[in-house]
């Protein structure tokens, strides 16, 4: 929806109506991705793409009957080996498309956040026994429109949060009150944000396991190390970037510029002090969420004294998660890994830690205004 940002802004300012075609499933190979939407006007505009040409023109039918008072409706577009000439993707693979008018005050509520890039996810009921099309706006402060109950209303909402926070998009499937564990209704939830950056300093063993992991959390992971002939893409080709320079003047740089934010994890995993104490020094003044750094308890003793010497203070000391990780009695690099990766979690969402059978009450977590989260 980004890329038509202006468009549809125009369209929602004039009062045209329009209906919205998005890719609401993929199967092998596809021009777009999950979540890419076309704009169709009731007075015969056609605004984007979803194929890059093999679809539109059915999309574009399917659009005009909806405006025309039909209902919404899902349309499946592939090619076959008997009629590889239909309509259909000559890539070979499978778009599922879901063509429905939208409520334009829902969709300007949307472009508002985009506009001051907010993070926000929009929820859409593809198929099941709920209302097909209908939409949901979830932001850090608040939900807008609804998804025709107020169970299923909760439910997506909280993993919506949950998916934005990781920059991801998706299918998720519910009972028509919400349920889990069913598969009943599904519903689409676009992620309008970037994903949140990992920043792992130190080309190890430890940061290689930790790149992946990283990775398959949804962060954008960058690595970074002073050494040329280790900070390499070829050791480390999980990681989104890989970048050789002075680790505290990499991140100052990055600091200075904005790209380290609220959701920025920083791990420092270069067990060297003379990368160690500079870093963290810009680490711990930055915004990011989450500051870890590798270590025995001799060295982190030894690491604290220097950055108070070095004029930190302890309210930044009190951030800073040191030695690294949780309590999981792993000694591999990939076990590290692993609990540096619970202890993101843990962070984010505010659990014990604990094993779950040894507690009580609900499973899961919930913010203020009692929507449960769901990591």
């Amino acid at each position: 929806m980004r890329e038509l940002a202006p468009a549809l802004r125009a369209l929602c300012a004039s009062g045209t109506r329009f209906a919205l075609a998005t890719v609401a499933g993929t199967s092998g190979s596809t021009p777009r991705p999950l979540g890419s939407v076309m704009a169709v006007t009731a007075d015969g505009a056609a605004l984007g793409s979803l194929s890059g040409g093999c679809v539109e023109a059915a999309v574009y039918d399917a659009a005009q009957a909806v405006l025309a008072g039909g209902e919404p409706s899902f349309h499946r577009f592939g090619v076959s080996d008997d009629d590889a000439f239909a309509v259909g993707l000559t890539c070979g693979g499978v778009l599922d498309v879901l063509v429905a008018e939208p409520d334009p005050a829902l969709v300007e509520e949307v472009l508002a956040s985009l506009e001051v890039d907010e993070p926000v996810a929009l929820a859409t009921v593809v198929s099941g026994p709920a209302p097909h099309g209908a939409q949901l706006a979830v932001t850090d402060g608040g939900v807008s429109g609804s998804l025709g109950n107020e169970g299923l209303d909760v439910a997506v909402a909280a993993d919506a949060r949950g998916m934005l926070a990781a920059g991801q998009t998706g299918l998720r499937h519910y009972g028509p009150r919400g349920e889990r564990r069913v598969d009943e209704v599904a519903v689409l939830v676009t992620s309008h944000a970037p994903p949140p950056r990992m920043l792992v300093f130190g080309a190890t063993d430890f940061a290689g396991a930790l790149v992946q992991v990283g990775r398959f959390l949804g962060y954008r992971v960058v690595l970074c190390d002073a050494r040329p002939v280790f900070a390499t893409p070829q050791r480390f080709p999980q990681a989104h970037e890989v970048v050789c320079a002075w680790p505290h003047d990499y991140l100052r740089a990055e600091v200075a510029a904005g790209r380290v934010d609220a959701r920025t994890v920083v791990a420092v995993l270069t067990h060297d002090p003379r990368f160690d104490v500079p870093l963290l020094g810009v680490a711990l003044a930055s915004p990011a969420t989450y500051v870890g750094a590798m270590g025995s308890r001799r060295t982190h003793d030894a690491r604290i004294a220097q950055l108070r010497a070095a004029g930190v203070d302890e309210g930044a000391l009190a951030r800073l998660r040191s030695p690294i990780g949780l309590d999981l009695g792993g000694r591999t690099a990939e076990e590290t890994a692993v609990s540096i990766a619970a202890e993101l979690v843990q962070s984010r969402w505010g659990g014990t830690g604990q094993p779950l059978r040894q507690l009580d009450g609900a499973l899961h977590w919930s913010v203020p205004d009692g929507v449960p989260l769901v990591p």
